[in-house]
């Protein structure tokens, strides 16, 4: 019997959760882990993803964290489990969770588990759309822009190198019919990957989501915030929070602050099996160190819905980095970049944009507003160039920076010593640059067919 069929079998009215990674491959504390594996949880989870890298890892296929750290990370989570004989459950595999991020998450596993001599049964969960899929809902109207209003159309969808959809709890309670041990899972909401279980044992799904949106992010919801393992202890009407560093505390205030993360409203939490409100739950100190949670509601989904996320290439990139603090520089930068793009514009032929950034003026805040802004001591200036090739974004770079060294400004003395370098060479040849073609919800009635589950014993 799997790890997965004896927790179920068991039964438990108390369950504890070890979240060991907010967000795998980054390094794990491995005494905060230790003492989380102590604590004789009952699963663990990890969650490896997100968007929050930006396009460029789904578009490429490629992980944002290293190789070396990401596959001990794997090597600690899945040796933990195997030594107490529970589940692992990971989600978003390889930082964005498309085929060629599972498939090398699946093969690190595979080669950990082969150097280890560790024997279990691994479901893997795909989470590719097809763009057929995602284009059929557009020609429905069914396609929503999440959070603004990002226009697509089918060039823009038939364009995406990766498309995934982000699963719900569905997809993983049809792993557990396979008698997994592991659940490696590709782009999955971050608490599904934690929620999943407890709703196959029938616990309170509102305690359940509300545990599973906090405990994701391990120790971020304590004072001071972490990235340590941390310990869920659910029961029947809440949940109990316990970082597993003693130099971090879950505060009553600290993890009810933990709703402003990542949500346009802090109180409500939209997910593909329905809608978490917060806005009577209660936070009681237990003691200095721990926080009991309870009284949030919960409202399944009438029709499952989920999130797609699609990235397309826009070209190829390259950065040129150089800084001034000549005031005069300063006072007439953004004359001085309009005109040197347009000697570069004029001297470097072919298709490419040219987007300065100001730190210390409008680095941050967008370019071009309008209100005042005092003069700063010291500017940093970020210029990328997207164009069709490496070739041309090198080009206009170097032609760029050599005019903009020496341009002519009001009030300039010197010939030259206005701008600095922090390096050499200042321009970078930085890889293809992606953009989010897809960054929408659609209606997933056929969840089953869109989030194939198989498993292998390893």
């Amino acid at each position: 019997m799997s790890a997965i069929q004896k927790l179920l079998a068991r039964q438990p009215t108390v369950m504890r959760i070890l979240s060991a990674s907010g967000q795998l491959g980054y390094g794990i504390p491995e005494q905060a882990l230790r003492a989380g594996l102590a604590r004789r949880p009952d699963f663990i989870g990890c969650d490896m993803g997100s968007v929050d890298p930006g396009p460029a890892y789904l578009g490429s296929g490629i992980m944002a964290t290293s190789p070396s750290v990401t596959r001990n990370d794997l090597a600690l989570v899945l040796k933990a489990a195997r030594s107490l004989d529970v589940p692992l459950v990971l989600g978003t595999a390889g930082t964005s969770g498309a085929a060629p991020h599972l498939e090398a998450t699946l093969d690190m596993i595979r080669s950990i588990a082969r150097e280890e001599r560790l024997h279990f049964r691994m479901a893997s969960i795909r989470a590719d759309i097809p763009a057929a899929r995602v284009s059929k809902a557009l020609e429905a109207n069914e396609l929503t822009a999440l959070g603004g209003s990002l226009a697509v159309t089918h060039a823009d969808i038939e364009s995406c190198t990766n498309i995934v959809g982000q699963m719900g709890c569905e997809p993983f309670r049809r792993a557990f019919t396979l008698d997994p041990d592991i659940i490696i899972a590709g782009r999955a909401c971050d608490t599904a990957i934690f929620a999943a279980i407890p709703q196959a044992l029938g616990f309170n799904m509102a305690a359940v989501m509300h545990m599973a949106k906090i405990v994701e992010c391990t120790s971020i919801c304590c004072d001071p915030g972490g990235r340590d393992a941390m310990l869920a202890t659910l029961n029947a009407d809440g949940f109990e929070l316990e970082s597993m560093n003693p130099e971090r505390r879950a505060t009553p205030l600290s993890v009810a602050a933990h709703s402003l993360y990542e949500q346009a409203d802090p109180l409500t939490f939209s997910e593909p099996d329905g809608t978490l409100d917060v806005r009577f739950a209660k936070y009681t100190a237990l003691d200095e160190r721990r926080t009991r949670v309870s009284g949030a509601t919960w409202t399944g989904a009438a029709r499952c819905t989920i999130k797609v996320e699609g990235s397309a290439p826009v070209g190829q990139r390259a950065v040129l980095i150089a800084a001034t603090v000549d005031p005069k520089v300063i006072g007439s930068i953004r004359t001085l970049l309009g005109d040197v793009e347009k000697i570069t514009r004029g001297l470097v032929e072919g298709n490419f944009k040219i987007f300065p950034r100001l730190y210390g003026l409008d680095g941050v805040v967008a370019f071009g507003r309008s209100e005042p802004v005092p003069q700063p001591r010291e500017v940093g200036i970020v210029v990328e160039v997207i164009a069709d090739s490496t070739a041309l974004a090198m080009a206009v770079a170097k032609t760029l920076k050599q005019f903009l060294l020496h341009q002519g400004f009001p009030g300039r003395l010197s010939t030259g010593g206005n701008i600095a370098f922090p390096f050499t060479p200042p321009e970078l040849a930085a890889g293809t640059a992606y953009r989010f073609a897809l960054y929408h919800v659609m209606p997933a009635d056929d969840s089953t067919d869109l989030f194939p589950v198989s498993i292998e014993n390893v």
